[in-house]
């Protein structure tokens, strides 16, 4: 090997782990929520604040949703405020859609036309539908047509500590499968989902993605994938209503080598943005 070969060959590979180590360092939380929970303190009503904490975790990117688009009925001002919170910072929004209320459909085009949004949020059983509501289906193919993933939360909490005047029971997932085979350029992540609401319905569905926010037990996300593909698991942790430790943990204590790690800490989110 003459000495310019050598030169280029060794700046190849400098700058190849430049780029790999880049790549190991990031980390995109998909699943956590900004401002103020409707029942308790939670930590996340000052965004700068929680971003600090996030960004101490080593998290580089957290795709944040709105509280406060639980139970208010002012879904564009709830997307205004969450697109100015999240400004120049580690969050990305994830727009508020309720499909329940009327001219829902201009909410979704201010999400992705006005405030730049890549991501919309849905939570069906608090908003009063179900996924065979039509309007589902119309807000899927809506979504489609401006190139928004839909997060799809199946459950906030454990029915047992809800607040005894608002319960909600989680949202049913059984008629998901045959809606995401049926339009196929939709793309839903499941968040909140738990291993027993999934596992026998929707893995062989290539548009549906899923956070391990409740995927529990010891070896959870091991487990997880040896039924669930890899590369349609992303990282949710579900800040701050969980521990954000919790989901760090879940990874560090499932046998999981570094190459999947990295594509569920990182690689699998930035691929759909893509």
């Amino acid at each position: 090997m003459n000495r310019r070969n050598f030169l280029a060959g060794s700046s190849a590979a400098l700058a190849a782990t430049v780029l790999t180590a880049a790549d190991d360092a990031r980390l995109i939380d998909c699943h956590v929520y900004l401002g103020a929970n409707p029942f308790r303190r939670l930590g996340a009503e000052n965004a700068a604040q929680f971003a600090l904490g996030l960004q101490q975790r080593g998290v580089t990117e957290a795709w944040a949703g709105a509280f406060e688009g639980l139970l208010r009925r002012d879904v564009a001002v709830v997307n205004r405020e969450l697109a100015a919170a999240c400004q120049n910072s580690l969050f990305r929004p994830c727009g508020t859609i309720n499909p329940a209320l009327p001219a829902w459909q201009d909410d979704v085009k201010r999400c992705a036309e006005e405030h730049g949004m890549r991501v919309i949020r849905l939570h069906p059983n608090y908003h009063g539908y179900t996924l065979e509501t039509p309007a589902f289906r119309e807000l899927l193919s809506l979504a489609s047509k401006h190139r928004l993933l839909v997060q799809l939360v199946a459950q906030m909490e454990d029915e047992r500590t809800q607040h005894p005047q608002v319960r909600t029971a989680p949202v049913d997932l059984k008629p998901l499968a045959a809606i995401m085979r049926e339009m196929q350029e939709a793309r839903v992540m499941l968040l909140n989902a738990n291993a027993v609401m999934v596992l026998r319905h929707l893995q062989d569905c290539p548009n549906v993605w899923l956070d391990f926010a409740m995927i529990e037990s010891v070896g959870g996300v091991e487990n997880l994938l040896k039924t669930w593909p890899l590369e349609r698991v992303v990282f949710g942790s579900f800040a701050p209503v969980f521990y954000w430790e919790s989901a760090r943990l879940k990874m560090q204590e499932s046998a999981i080598m570094a190459a999947p790690a990295q594509a569920i800490q990182s690689g699998n989110a930035a691929a759909l943005l893509a």
